[in-house]
């Protein structure tokens, strides 16, 4: 083998940042379940006993962890007063309560962790692996990583941005969020467009009991409820507005799913299809934000996907393109892109 030193230096150091980030991701859950981000925000700049105080926890340990998240660059240490501190975008990063949240998104690979068995026999045996068999941690990382995304897009740039719907919605108008999980979606829209009535719907029963449950809490119950139902055959008709949010991809039959979103729209209704955002060809995807989607579909999106037929498993980076075919044989005759962000695509399709 005639290796090159430069290179395998380089390789080498990717993957020391990649192992890093594997034990960052248990150490980010850790000081998540602890308050510890908020701790710090609370006290710095701050020693490591003065965070452990404001959180009750032990300060040695509490010591290794802001230590190890200095290293990694997501708390600011000052060497010459011994403090640890947060910078404005590393507390909007992972500890104000109206930021981005983003230490939720490690429960994502630690909850994967817990079933590293099943999950590669699945791979293995081509079986796959379904969304309800996972470790409920990934059903709360999932709707915390994408409610921030949500809660900054849906009614300031998303929905204003479909032909007509905005105007629909203020005005009264039936929504149906398909694939609603824990509600996020469905509750932010019925915040948002207080005269519509909201129902979301998703094959999970725990995730629709959990999502009943916000409602309450966010006294909404009036305009919005959840039930259990599949893609392919949730009741009601003559919706003004369809969503799935992050969704469609992870379906056995999306095609199945998205032909009855289309039977029950209203003659001039809507779907608003919001999907993680992917160039069409694997090339366009290999970066930072197609390497968390490819892995994280690999273990979640195909894998459930490939539990029931017709075991289309799209995968999480499909692309405009492929989405753009399926809804046009789903009998869609209109599939226009509305939106984007750097992790969304959303897809104003029409009948």
């Amino acid at each position: 083998m005639a290796i090159d030193q430069d290179r395998l230096d380089a390789l080498l150091g990717r993957f020391v940042t990649d192992v890093g980030a594997g034990f960052h991701a248990v150490n980010a859950v850790i000081g998540d379940r602890l308050g510890l981000y908020q701790a710090l925000a609370a006290t710095m700049p701050a020693t490591a006993a003065e965070v452990a105080r404001h959180a009750g926890a032990d300060e040695r340990h509490v010591r290794e962890w802001l230590s190890g998240q200095a290293a990694g660059g997501y708390v600011t240490y000052d060497p010459e007063t011994e403090r640890f501190s947060l910078t404005e975008e590393q507390a909007f990063l992972l500890a104000a309560p109206e930021g981005l949240q983003a230490a939720a998104a490690f429960h994502l690979p630690v909850a994967l962790a817990m079933n590293a068995g099943p999950i590669t026999e699945a791979i293995r045996t081509g079986e796959g692996f379904a969304w309800h068999r996972h470790d409920p941690t990934l059903f709360e990382g999932t709707e915390r990583f994408f409610r921030p995304g949500y809660a900054m897009n849906i009614a300031s740039s998303w929905i204003p941005a479909l032909e007509g719907v905005e105007e629909r919605l203020a005005g009264g108008g039936r929504i149906a969020d398909v694939g609603c999980g824990h509600g996020s979606s469905s509750l932010l829209m019925a915040q948002s467009y207080r005269a519509a009535q909201v129902v979301g719907f998703d094959y999970h029963r725990a995730s629709i009991e959990q999502a009943g449950k916000r409602a309450g809490d966010a006294g909404l119950t009036d305009r919005v409820s959840f039930e259990v139902a599949s893609a392919a055959d949730f009741p009601g008709r003559d919706y003004d507005l369809v969503t799935v949010f992050d969704a469609l991809h992870d379906m056995p039959d999306p095609l199945g799913a998205a032909r009855h979103i289309r039977d029950v729209l209203a003659p001039d209704g809507t779907f608003m299809l919001v999907e993680p955002y992917a160039g069409d060809r694997l090339e366009d995807n290999l970066g930072p934000v197609g390497r968390l989607y490819y892995t994280a579909s690999t273990a979640i999106c195909v894998a459930h996907s490939m539990t029931e037929e017709p075991r289309t498993a799209l995968g999480a980076q499909a692309g405009e393109a492929r989405l753009t075919d399926l809804l046009h044989e789903a009998g869609f005759s209109r599939v226009r892109r509305a939106a984007e962000t750097p992790f969304n695509l959303v897809l104003e399709v029409r009948p």
